[in-house]
C-alpha cells in the first residue's frame, strides 16, 4: 500500500463544487492499494501515518507525531499513486489493486483510521475530486507498505 503524506495548515476536498472533507492542520494522506495487498498493509501504514514524527517541538525539531499534536486526518484516495512511468511517456497502472478491492481497503483503510483517531475526514473513492491544501514546511512524505510483505 503506498501512502504520501503532506503536512498541511489546512486541506479540504471538494467534490462536484462541495466540501466532502475539510481538516485544519494536520496531515493529506493520499492512499493506494496495490496488488496483493491486504488489511496487514492498511494497518501498517495507518499505524505509521499516525506515529511519524514530522510535526515541530518547541525546538524547531521534528520530533512530534501526529497524535502527539492531536491534528486532523484528510484521507484520499489516489490509483495514480502506483503509476509506472519506466516505459515511455504515458503511466501504466497495473499494480494497483482492481477497484473494486482498492474500494474495500480504502473502506478498510479510513474505519481503522476513525476507529483510532478523533479527527478524520476523506474524498469519496473513485470519484473526480479538487484537492485544495496549504503543505506546511512544505513537508511532503512518501511510504510503502510492500505487497504481500509484512
Amino acid at each position: 500500500m503506498i501512502g504520501l503524506l503532506q503536512r498541511v495548515s489546512e486541506a479540504r476536498v471538494e467534490i462536484a463544487g462541495e466540501v466532502a472533507g475539510r481538516i485544519g492542520a494536520g496531515l493529506l494522506a493520499l492512499v493506494c492499494a496495490e496488488q496483493g495487498d491486504g488489511e496487514q498493509q492498511a494497518d501498517k501504514l495507518l499505524a505509521k501515518i499516525l506515529k511519524l514524527r514530522i510535526f515541530t517541538d518547541e525546538a524547531g525539531k521534528m520530533n512530534r507525531s501526529l497524535q502527539d499534536v492531536g491534528g486532523g486526518l484528510l484521507i484520499v484516495s489516489q490509483f495514480t499513486l502506483a503509476a509506472d512511468t519506466r516505459g515511455g511517456n504515458r503511466p501504466g497502472f497495473s499494480q494497483a489493486a482492481a477497484p473494486a478491492e482498492g474500494e474495500r481497503l480504502y473502506d478498510y483503510f479510513v474505519a481503522r483510521a476513525r476507529a483510532t483517531h478523533p479527527e478524520v475526514a476523506t474524498g469519496r473513492f473513485g470519484a473526480s475530486m479538487q484537492v485544495h491544501l496549504v503543505n506546511d514546511g512544505p513537508v511532503t512524505i512518501p511510504l510503502r507498505m510492500e505487497p504481500g510483505a509484512i
